[in-house]
């Protein structure tokens, strides 16, 4: 999975979940899609993007921005 892909799940499972939260429980809740859309925003003029940053320290993350679920295996 590239991470571009997954950033896109991400932030439309938070804005279902905000909007679902928001019906169902609180009008608070849709705070949830807007933190998810303005640091999508943000992102774009920043390149700053904590799931990229996370998922780079883990190791999971190579140079094409394709993701290695666990880490990446050794050919050795």
């Amino acid at each position: 999975m590239k991470i571009e892909s997954l950033i896109r799940l991400m932030a439309g499972t938070m804005v279902l979940l905000g909007t679902a939260l928001a019906h169902f429980l609180s009008p608070w809740w849709l705070l949830l899609p807007v933190f998810a859309a303005v640091n999508l925003i943000q992102s774009v003029f920043t390149g700053f993007c904590p799931p990229v940053i996370l998922l780079t320290k883990l190791g999971w993350l190579d140079d094409t921005g394709t993701i290695h679920w666990g880490g990446r295996k050794n050919k050795n």
